[in-house]
């Protein structure tokens, strides 16, 4: 038996516009609500969210459940973090702060078993490999992998080209805060500088034929972003959502009172 297929990475490929929500909770709970609401994947936090590796399977777990794909953005770019994201059954991977091409190529190098990387041979004993029930894991597994890297500083800007043409990624995601940030424009991600360097990632990244995805708060500029050629978009996070929504519903007991 194969490894399961990977129908987020097939849809992105195949240039279908997506829309998600990160999941920053480390909750279940949250997870399996957020999994139900109708969006195309979910994205479980490791880089700002309080998770473990127990967290993060029983966040997988939930999403199963609901049948919503699910990634994972690991903390960091090291061989060993990702190799126990994966083994924990999610094949679809986003790495932050790729500055150039070693970094990308890092990074996709241990999503992939060899020839074509470096992942370590553990799944015949974890969740990824259906604790041994999935015979053919390790040699079909490369082909469902989705590697996705995160361009979010001013010389990743400056390498894209190298960066989305590195084999083995397979989009490159833009994070503007800290793309903002790193160009010296701390909370003004809609500054004309900070948008000129996300559209010319976005075009460099569609002209090497890759997936382009970005995070906005704001669906309103979503049909700007697909005129730029991303075609996978994150409209925020669960927690987020729950504190205007938990924000709305006090002002409005709040004026029922008056």
């Amino acid at each position: 038996m194969p490894a399961p297929v990977n129908a987020l990475k097939q849809r992105l490929l195949r240039g279908d516009t997506t829309v998600g929500l990160w999941l920053t909770l480390a909750s279940p709970a949250a997870a399996e609500i957020a999994g139900g609401a109708g969006f195309d994947w979910c994205l479980v936090d490791g880089e700002h969210a309080p998770n473990t590796a127990q967290t993060l399977q029983a966040q997988l777990q939930a999403l199963a459940a609901t049948g919503c794909p699910a990634l994972i953005r690991v903390p960091v770019n090291a061989a060993w973090v990702i190799k126990q994201a994966m083994d924990l059954g999610c094949a679809s991977i986003l790495v932050p702060l790729v500055h150039d091409a070693a970094d990308a190529a890092r990074a996709a190098a241990a999503c992939r078993y060899p020839p074509d990387g470096l992942r370590g041979l553990g799944a015949s004993v974890s969740r990824a490999g259906r604790w041994g029930a999935i015979l053919d894991y390790a040699a079909t597994a490369n082909d469902q992998t989705l590697c996705l890297v995160q361009a979010e500083s001013a010389a990743a800007t400056a390498n894209i080209d190298a960066i989305a043409a590195t084999p083995g990624v397979d989009g490159v995601f833009i994070g503007p805060a800290d793309l903002a940030a790193d160009m010296g424009l701390i909370g003004q991600p809609d500054h004309p500088r900070v948008q000129a360097a996300i559209a010319h990632i976005a075009a460099r990244t569609r002209a090497a034929g890759k997936v382009a995805g970005i995070m906005s708060f704001e669906p309103g500029a979503f049909a700007g972003l697909l005129a730029q050629g991303f075609t996978m978009l994150a409209t925020g996070a669960e927690s987020t959502a729950l504190t205007r929504a938990l924000t709305d519903l006090a002002r409005a007991a709040r004026s029922a009172k008056t």
